[in-house]
Formats: C-alpha cells, sequence, structure tokens
C-alpha cells in the first residue's frame, strides 16, 4: 500500500488518554499556564467513541488529588453526589457462609470521606471542564504510533481509517494525523501499548520488578428497592476463588443502583481458570444473591488492572516525554483505588513540564519528574502499599492477607524491608497436566450469565473489515504449543469471548473473534508465550461504556 502524505498539527503539549491522569495533567497544566501568564496549547487525544466509552472502575473515589486540583468542584456540581456511609468486609468460606471482618482491621478498606460514582461520568465532567480551559480533546482517534526524531519523541501519529482487513485501502479512507508536541504525556491506561513500547525502548523497567496486573470485571444491576441499602460498600475474599487471592466488591449507589465486580490477579498457575466464570459464580453466593434476587442486569465490561505498585513502577520521564497514571502503575492495590493516584501523578506531570516550557527546556528527559513525584504525598502512599501483592502471592489469599494486614493496621506500611515478586505474571502458568480441569456451574440467566450476553452488554463494536488489532508473532504457536501444554488459556482468560478453539475436519483451529474485544488487554499479558500483541483498532472502536 503506498504512504499517503499525512496532515501535521503542532501542540505544545500532546496528551493520549482521556482518563483521570490525562484529564488532570491537561487541565493543571491550563491552570499554570494561566497563572504565570503563558500561552500552552494542549491537544488530548482519545481512542474511545467519546470521553468514557473506555472507562471501567469500581468506583468508589477518593477525592484527594480533586480536591487539590478544582477546590470549589462540589459548587460546580461535579457527579459525586453519594458518600460512602457503611463499609463491611467479608471472607467467603463457601457459598453459603461469610465472616464479616472487623474494618477497624482492614484499614486499605476505610473508605469515610469517599464517594460512589461512575468514573466515566467523572472523566466526562472533568472533559468538559477542561475544555472550558481551552483544552482541545479529539475523541475517536487511536494514536497508533510515537513520532521520533533523534530518539526524542516529537508527537504520535493517529492510526489510518478505512483500511480493510486485507490492508487495502477501502472507499472511506482517510490518513490519519501526526500531531506534534514539545512534550508528550502517555495517559493510555493499563497495558498502554505506546507505554509499553516506550519502556521497551529507553528500558524504564531496569532493575524494577516485572509489571503484576489483575482482570476486573463490572456489572451494574438495578436491585429491589427493599433490599437496596443506599452508600453501603462491601468487599470480599475467599469463595470461589480457585487457589488465587482474588476479591470481590459490591457497592450500593444512587437509584437503586449496585456496582458489582470481582478481580482476579493474573499471576494465577492454574490454566484451567475462567475469570469470567469465577465471576458469575462468586454472584450465587448468598450473602451477595440476596441483593441481586428480581433484579435486573444493565452493564457489563472488563479491563487489566496494574497493581505491581512500587516495586515495580518503572522510570516515569523519557527523552520528549512522561508516562503517567496506569501507564506507569500508580494504583494502590490495598485500596483498589487509582484515580486518585493517577490524578496526581498527572498533576506533578504538569507542574514539571510547565517548568520546563518556562525555561526554553524542549524535548528533555525530565528527570526532575521523579524528583517531583518522590516529594509527593502520592509516593508516600504507594511505597506504604508496597508489600501488599507480594505477601498475598507467596502466601496465598488468607495468610497473606493477614501478614499484609498486620503490615498495614501496626507498622503502618513502615515494614524494614520491601518483599519482591519477580515473575512476570505469564511466566507464572504452569501446564495443564499440573491441574484438574474446572467444571464451573452453568448460568442461570438470572443472576449469572453467558459470556455473549454479557459482551452485547459492553455495546462493544468494531468494524470487522480492518486488519485485526490482536497481532500474532507466530500464528502457530496457539494450537501447537499453547493446546497440548496449556490447554491454549486464551479461551478462558479472555473476558469477551474473543480467543476460541474450533474443531474442524482437519484439526483444531485458533479462531479470534477480535470485533469482541473489550481492549481489557489481558490476552497481551497473561499468553504464556507472549505470543499476543494488542495494538490500537480504528479510532471509536471498542466498548461504548454508559456510566461505569
Amino acid at each position: 500500500m503506498e504512504e499517503t502524505q499525512k496532515e501535521s498539527m503542532e501542540y505544545d503539549v500532546v496528551i493520549i488518554g482521556a482518563g483521570p491522569s490525562g484529564l488532570s495533567a491537561a487541565i493543571k497544566l491550563k491552570q499554570l499556564a494561566l497563572k504565570s501568564n503563558m500561552e500552552v496549547s494542549v491537544c488530548l487525544l482519545e481512542k474511545g467513541s467519546e470521553v468514557g466509552a473506555h472507562i471501567l472502575s469500581g468506583n468508589v473515589f477518593d477525592p484527594k488529588s480533586l480536591d487539590e486540583l478544582i477546590p470549589d468542584w462540589k459548587e460546580l456540581g461535579a457527579p459525586l453526589k453519594l458518600p460512602v456511609t457503611k463499609d463491611s468486609v467479608r471472607y467467603m468460606l463457601n457459598k453459603s457462609t461469610a465472616i464479616p471482618a472487623p474494618v477497624f482491621f482492614m484499614p486499605s478498606f476505610n473508605n469515610h470521606g469517599n464517594y460512589i460514582t461512575s468514573l466515566a461520568n467523572v472523566c466526562r465532567w472533568l472533559a468538559e471542564y477542561a475544555e472550558n480551559l481551552g483544552v482541545e480533546i479529539f475523541p475517536g482517534f487511536a494514536a497508533s504510533e510515537l513520532i521520533y526524531t533523534d530518539g526524542v519523541v516529537k508527537g504520535v501519529s493517529t492510526g489510518d481509517m478505512g483500511i480493510s482487513l486485507n490492508g487495502e485501502k477501502k472507499d472511506n479512507y482517510e490518513p490519519g494525523i501526526e500531531l506534534f508536541g514539545k512534550y508528550t504525556l502517555l495517559a493510555e491506561g493499563c497495558r498502554g501499548h505506546l507505554g509499553k513500547s516506550i519502556i521497551e525502548k529507553f528500558q524504564l523497567d531496569t532493575d524494577k520488578d516485572p509489571q503484576h496486573y489483575g482482570i476486573g470485571f463490572k456489572e451494574i444491576w438495578d436491585i429491589d428497592p427493599s433490599v437496596h441499602e443506599e452508600g453501603l460498600v462491601i468487599h470480599s475474599l475467599g469463595w470461589p476463588s480457585k487457589g488465587t487471592a482474588s476479591g470481590s466488591y459490591f457497592y450500593h449507589g444512587e437509584n437503586n443502583q449496585a456496582y458489582i465486580g470481582y478481580v482476579v490477579p493474573l499471576d494465577y498457575s492454574n490454566p484451567h481458570i475462567s475469570p469470567f466464570d469465577e465471576f458469575q459464580q462468586w454472584k450465587h453466593q448468598t450473602s451477595i444473591a440476596k441483593y441481586l434476587k428480581g433484579g435486573a442486569r444493565v452493564s457489563y465490561g472488563a479491563r487489566a488492572l496494574i497493581k505491581g505498585g512500587h516495586q515495580s513502577r518503572p522510570k516515569m520521564s523519557f527523552p520528549g516525554g512522561i508516562l503517567i497514571g496506569d501507564d506507569a502503575g500508580t494504583l494502590n492495590f490495598p485500596k483498589i483505588k487509582g484515580s486518585h493516584t493517577a490524578m496526581k501523578s498527572g498533576m506533578i506531570a504538569a507542574e514539571t513540564v510547565i517548568d520546563a516550557l518556562l525555561n526554553k527546556n524542549i524535548g528533555s528527559d525530565l528527570t526532575s519528574y521523579e524528583d517531583n513525584f518522590k516529594a509527593s504525598w502520592l509516593f508516600d502512599e504507594l511505597y506504604k502499599a508496597r508489600n501488599w501483592n507480594p505477601f498475598l502471592h507467596k502466601f496465598g489469599a488468607l495468610i497473606g492477607g493477614f501478614f499484609a494486614t498486620v503490615d498495614q493496621l501496626i507498622f503502618r506500611g513502615r515494614l524494614p524491608f520491601t518483599l519482591n515478586h519477580t515473575t512476570p505474571d505469564h511466566a507464572c502458568l504452569e501446564t495443564a497436566d499440573k491441574h484438574e480441569k474446572i467444571s464451573y456451574p452453568k448460568p442461570d440467566s438470572l443472576i449469572s450469565f453467558d459470556i455473549l450476553s454479557s459482551v452485547f452488554l459492553s455495546n462493544t463494536n468494531h468494524e470487522e473489515d480492518q486488519p485485526c488489532h490482536l497481532v500474532l508473532s507466530d500464528p502457530d504457536i496457539p494450537i501447537k504449543h499453547n493446546l497440548p501444554l496449556y490447554d491454549e488459556p486464551a479461551q478462558r482468560y479472555c473476558p469477551a469471548g474473543v480467543y476460541e478453539i474450533i474443531e474442524e475436519s482437519d484439526g483444531p483451529k485458533f479462531q479470534i473473534n477480535a470485533q469482541n474485544c473489550v481492549h481489557c488487554k489481558t490476552c497481551d499479558i497473561k499468553e504464556p508465550s507472549q505470543n499476543i500483541t494488542w495494538v490500537v483498532p480504528e479510532g471509536g472502536g471498542g466498548p461504548r461504556y454508559g456510566n461505569m
């Protein structure tokens, strides 16, 4: 296919991703520019069809960073209306028995002062605020590659539209656009494909633990008003997890709605585990099912979350830009919260970039970002949480959870040592012959559901006649290697039914249903041979979440 000249636009700062970190960085840049009487042009690209379309989070929101960024957010009508009124922590022994744990002994689950909300709606509100400050936001444009000049990032190029599955230009072909910036901030969220490439190119993870992840599910339910307890936040560990430190949440939101979900760490060893089926099974636990009976499921989604923490956080600056938010791994895993930390990382990046622009320092590796990061409450918060994940990995949910709780409750995260988790998640997977197959209960279509009806509720859509955005390095590996060794785990770890083994007359075939993809990135993380690379499809594709 012949090259087409792309149009270009120039800005002072280009930001990729309209999540909490990217939007907070954009707002802070404009605020600081105004304070310094500077003209700073800021462009923000979002691959979703609209701001919020790809945002999925629990979400119990800590307003700490928002208080700093927009102190009068309440008066301005930010969508934070429902404060948490009560916390409940439970250990699920089995389907019928749940043991309550005093919240006093679980300080990371104390949500006093936090709000139950939709992070997608918070991002939409932040986007409107940013646009009123002069930030240019372009939804539906996927940043496909970084632009380099002499080893320095100079901006990004958006993907071409209207390319067929075979790589030919269709009648609706439109070339991408090149966006140049003095600095580029990568705020793509967990396992961002540009962030992944920049970490590899500049070896930003040298002397760091490998990054670690979980797969998180969420459903929104309309539940019976008689069992709805507005403001109640429930967290649990235990059943039905299969040897993992999986956990769940059940948030009683506004308007008789419940936000429910389940998180499975991706460092599990049993290839027969199906995180989706565990989530569906969990909903039948007696203390959970009582809320859902007679209710109606209205939305479904899933995405990977980044949980390596302090030991896995890479160097966040590189020549010409900065990684922010979950592109770098700023989630506080013990709290299961990353919005306030992502926002703060973006605000620190804005302060660092403005200082560079004031001093006519263009295209540098802003190593001062790390100094600014370490001087903030964000570094202290992540440092105190650093041993939680390794404790759970080394000792399991029950014993590891006890040690982690002692660390947080008694030592306040100040134990005189730092544990490490040095095995990448994909390398934790063991061969299928070491584990018995798991027989999950069939869904009843009342509380539990099949995967395809679930994906339907995510409003996921992709143009089918386009290059597949799930790229196999070696097309033979799924059948010749993964199937005999691991019973091809992609058909179970994917939360959207993207990967299937089809039995045909000439043998099994590995099928990719790319149009089902909800952009969770789990395949890019957990594939045991690292054979699948997730790249951006056409802009606007993927899920269209409402108030997730």
